[in-house]
């Protein structure tokens, strides 16, 4: 979408923080997000209009409550448009329930992250200060790791306040507030499974790790021999971590291996310690694996773990938690980094002559997906929960109903019987920030929670965990619901990624940023030079002029406008823009109503007394009744994106396109009865008004300057708070409109619509887009009834002076006369099978020349749609494109079609039967 810089307005009342923000103030010309967006938030947060005490003063409460989490946002940098699109959800949902009368609570809070909190902690360490976490004592780094949560949760709070969120800050909580621990503790090795990426070598590799200058060697398997003690003889044992045989307390070998019968029960001696290693049988070693003979290393492999509970041998940590070599090894090998330590260990071997050889080894190496380093097997402390128990009932809460999760395709990720070992601190969320284990009021009322909305990519990670650790600890499910929504990708389709340069601070869409300040942005993170330069050449890429201010409704309008239970959701900031520019509309839209309302507010009565006279006026009505049940019925089921479909087509096409259109002839000093007036003013004023009430929840900020106007206009002051501010009105609901329901009206206006269409096309075809010319309706008599009826809105929108209705063939008497059939050789355009619109361009048009423009026009159309129809020709065209896209062409193929038909028929009234077949497929 094109983007011309707009006028940035501020708002420039002197508002303390807190108070209310003042409206009487002349109304701006031009919408502009940084006047709009001024001081709300803050009287929101101090009326306490987010905080479930609020239902107390509100008359239309009902006996309800509504309990939500937010998923908490890690600590280890700031939000992105992912987490936007969270936001926008929820408090969507929250904001509808508040209005509704519901009692409302939405907690914040923020997760510690654990690793990789710490793992950008150490980064920045080293990068402003040169130190490493060793540097500094275990006191000396928490002390940096809490002041960066202070920082990064602060900063995290303020993006969620910018983006209007309506939470709970008074009940706000970290997953590392004190909670009653209820684990176990024993030794047993210690890994992170979603932490560890394995990278494949199938040779001798060199390869960078962290804090090492030179490359390390992987990718071989060395050869060494242990002495028998007491005998000649040796048994010979491969590895490709020989620097852990410093950790080695037996020698296992298989019980039917005939190579080694012999020396079952025997001994080695260690070269380098003189410790005794006993040689075991197991079956648990592979006869065809190297020699056959397995160095028993427990404290630094899985395996040799399991052999030492086996066979009750003593586990010795020779690598510690720095990467070091330990006191265990030596003082040759005493804080000795690993990896250097390894060449000293086949030196050594070379030297006692007990080193038989190196060879290529194919090998998967764990690698941190963090930080880059080789992963150590280590023997630590470790919490543990035993989960398959917990796994199983969780399954079971799903599968008879008593959990359910939309969209359902993702019940059959969640009977996946894998468990895994992490996020169990936030997995505790729902009911520890209720005050468990304490059995707090909060606890009682909003526990289990209604729902659990958050990105699908979590349903193991965490959803899993909350259900099982609820179960488990509380003895009911954290909730009723779980609302998955898709992942935000870029425009481009890709995953959203700091290293690609396409994560988008939400606040930078809001109030707009230039590409240097981007760029900026990227230098002072915690990327790699490398990683830095792919991120700031992306970024001069996809936004060479940097990025619009576009403004906090647009965006989470934006964001709930996707079918966010479907495909990933691919964003362009251009599509923000778009919203931006409906925000200007809405603008507009009200700074008209004002103006044709002036000082009449006290005449416009509510919205029962309020009764439509002409077929405008009905129309309309029943229009905004529809909109009204649809919105009810997309929030009941979750489906933002029917709300926000709905809401935009009302406002933008029924009211602005269309409505608004027709009643301006009404209201002009020349037309239009002072009844008439009234009831338009009073129409368009509760259109207008129930509108912003039903987009509160989508765009809170605005809304609720828009609302005020008008709110000042009915003279409506004084009184409690708590009823002043739009997001606490009740949400209107179908049945109060149900009196404003004319479903024929609105059957019948979609053939004006159509008509209006056509008389558009033709007059622009035919040159004719200044003046309004007489055309001839051919229809059947039920259609120019229609026509008849809606007669005003046909001329006004269709920019026609007068429209004849020719009605052939009719048996029987009209209840209107017919007029004659149009002049011969008139532009013809389709409305459907029996109806037809004729302009006469005989008189005042060159034919030829109109023939001319409109054979180069089928030619066009022609080849465009040979275009889209070879899109469908491709093998396996419907497994391989998505459906959406399908859709799409297939709409475009329509189109098309219809409007080459168009063309056809203009033609054969100009100059007979065409002489080019139609197109068709």
């Amino acid at each position: 979408m094109k983007w011309s810089e707009k006028e940035r307005i501020a708002y420039s009342v002197s508002t303390p923080p807190g108070e209310k923000k003042d409206t009487t103030v002349p109304f701006p010309s031009s919408y502009s997000p940084e006047y709009v967006e001024t001081s709300w938030y803050q009287w929101w947060e101090k009326e306490g209009f987010f905080t479930p005490e609020i239902n107390d003063r509100l008359p239309h409460a009902v006996n309800h409550s509504f309990s939500m989490c937010i998923p908490p946002p890690n600590v280890t940098g700031t939000l992105h448009l992912g987490h936007a699109l969270t936001v926008a959800i929820e408090d969507a949902l929250a904001r509808w329930r508040r209005m509704q009368g519901y009692k409302v609570v939405w907690v914040p809070g923020c997760d510690h992250a654990g690793i990789a909190t710490q793992t950008v902690v150490e980064r920045r360490l080293f990068r402003e200060r040169g130190k490493r976490r060793q540097d500094l004592s275990r006191e000396e780094f928490l002390k940096e790791v809490w002041t960066w949560k202070k920082e990064k949760g602060e900063e995290i709070y303020h993006q969620l306040r910018e983006l209007g969120a309506s939470l709970d800050w008074s009940r706000a909580c970290f997953t590392m507030d004190p909670v009653r621990q209820y684990y176990c503790t024993t030794s047993s090795q210690i890994h992170w499974p979603c932490e560890v990426s394995l990278s494949s070598l199938i040779q001798r590799t060199l390869l960078s790790v962290p804090g090492y200058q030179n490359r390390v060697e992987f990718g071989t398997m060395v050869t060494f021999s242990y002495p028998i003690d007491g005998q000649d003889g040796e048994v010979a044992v491969s590895t490709t971590r020989p620097e852990t045989m410093l950790g080695d307390v037996a020698i296992a070998v298989h019980p039917e291996d005939p190579r080694y019968q012999a020396i079952h029960g025997k001994q080695c001696r260690h070269p380098f310690t003189d410790r005794l290693l006993p040689i075991i049988t197991d079956t648990m070693v592979d006869i065809e694996l190297g020699t056959g003979a397995v160095k028993v290393t427990p404290a630094h492999d899985h395996t040799d773990f399991l052999l030492s509970q086996r066979h009750s041998l003593p586990r010795l940590t020779v690598i510690g938690g720095d990467g070091t070599m330990t006191p265990l090894c030596g003082q040759w090998l005493e804080g000795v980094k690993r990896f250097d330590a390894r060449e000293q260990v086949i030196d050594a071997l070379t030297e006692k002559m007990l080193f038989r050889g190196k060879r290529d080894h194919a090998m998967s190496l764990p690698v941190c997906s963090r930080s880059g380093d080789v992963i150590e097997p280590l023997l630590k402390k470790q919490w543990f929960v035993h989960c398959e128990e917990m796994a199983q009932r969780a399954i079971q809460a799903v599968d008879e109903g008593q959990l359910e999760i939309i969209p359902h395709v993702y019940t059959k990720t969640w009977s996946n019987p894998d468990v895994l070992d992490t996020w169990f601190s936030s997995g505790l969320f729902p009911f520890a920030m209720l005050g468990w284990p304490q059995q707090t009021s909060d606890l009682r009322q909003f526990y289990p929670n209604t729902i659990l909305e958050t990105g699908s990519d979590l349903i193991f990670f965490w959803v899993a965990r909350m259900v099982m650790l609820g179960t488990e600890l509380t003895g009911q499910l954290p909730f009723k619901q779980v609302l998955l929504h898709s992942l935000v990708r870029d425009k481009h389709g890709r995953k959203m990624s700091k290293s690609l340069g396409n994560v988008i601070d939400p606040l930078d869409v809001i109030s707009g940023i230039s590409l240097e300040r981007l760029q900026e942005k990227v230098k002072e993170g915690n990327l790699d030079p490398r990683e830095s330069m792919v991120a700031m050449e992306a970024q001069r890429k996809d936004f060479p002029k940097g990025i619009p201010e576009c403004g906090t409704d647009a965006l989470r309008f934006a964001l709930c406008s996707y079918q966010a239970q479907g495909e990933d959701i691919s964003l362009s900031v251009s599509q923000v823009l778009s919203c931006r520019h409906f925000c200007n509309k809405m603008w507009q839209t009200v700074r008209f109503t004002l103006g044709v309302l002036e000082d009449r507010g006290a005449e416009l009565g509510t919205l029962a007394q309020t009764c439509p006279l002409n077929s405008m006026d009905q129309w309309v009505c029943s229009r905004l009744y529809s909109t009204v049940l649809q919105c009810e019925q997309g929030f009941e089921r979750y489906q933002l994106h029917s709300v926000t479909a709905a809401l935009h087509s009302f406002w933008l096409h029924s009211l602005c396109d269309i409505y608004l259109e027709c009643i301006k002839p009404v209201l002009s000093q020349d037309s239009g009865s002072q009844r008439e007036k009234q009831v338009v003013r009073a129409v368009l004023y509760h259109c207008v008004s129930v509108s912003l009430a039903l987009l509160s929840p989508f765009m809170p900020f605005l809304t609720e300057e828009l609302w005020q106007r008008l709110y000042l206009l009915r003279g409506e002051g004084g009184g409690d708070s708590a009823m002043a501010s739009l997001c606490l009105q009740p949400y209107p609901q179908s049945s109060q409109l149900a009196h404003w329901h004319f479903p024929q009206e609105e059957a019948d206006f979609t053939l004006v619509q159509e008509v209006v269409r056509v008389a558009r096309s033709l007059r622009a075809q035919c040159g004719m887009t200044k003046e309004k010319p007489d055309m001839w309706a051919v229809c059947s008599p039920s259609q120019a009834q229609i026509l008849l009826h809606f007669g005003p809105a046909v001329r006004t929108l269709g920019r026609i002076t007068k429209l004849h209705l020719h009605c052939p063939q009719v048996a029987g008497s009209l209840s209107f006369p017919s007029a004659p059939p149009p002049p011969k050789g008139s532009a013809v355009g389709v409305v459907d099978h029996s109806c037809q619109l004729h302009l006469n361009v005989q008189g005042g048009m060159n034919v030829s020349k109109l023939s001319l423009q409109l054979s180069q026009r089928r030619e066009k159309f022609l080849s465009k749609l040979e275009q889209s129809l070879s899109r469908t020709r491709v093998p396996n065209y419907l497994e391989k494109v998505p459906e959406r896209v399908r859709v799409e062409t297939e709409n475009k193929i329509s189109a098309l079609e219809q409007e080459l038909r168009n063309i056809e028929d203009q033609l054969s009234a100009l100059q007979g039967p065409p002489k080019h077949n139609s197109g068709q497929k």
